[in-house]
């Protein structure tokens, strides 16, 4: 298939080949951003994101790199970075909270 241009209001715009399309396409569907919370969070969903958005809290006041971090606690950066992606289903509750303890030993827990 051919690549297909148009002129629309003096802007030139050409629309990529299939081929580009598909590859374009491939490489969105194995990107893994950021995991939100589910419309309706269970409080452990809800707790174990808070724990992330606190290594990532952590990161940003303390000016580090994603390797640095992992570095301080000990885990590879592959592993950091599901961490701060908030992909953790590898993780249990327990050792996020270990891992966090690690920069942060004064840390108080309070269950509301």
């Amino acid at each position: 298939m051919l690549a297909l241009s148009m002129h629309i209001e003096g802007v030139k715009m050409v629309i990529p080949k299939e081929k580009e399309l598909k590859s374009i396409s491939k490489k969105l569907t194995r990107t893994q951003g950021t995991l939100m919370l589910p419309n309706n969070p269970t409080p452990l969903e809800k707790f174990r994101w808070d724990i992330c958005q606190m290594f990532l809290k952590y990161k940003i006041e303390h000016n580090l790199t994603q390797k640095e971090l992992a570095e301080r606690i000990g885990i590879d950066k592959a592993k950091m970075s599901k961490i701060l992606r908030h992909r953790i289903d590898e993780f249990s509750t327990d050792r996020l909270i270990k891992l966090f303890f690690i920069v942060e030993p004064n840390l108080t827990l309070e269950v509301c």
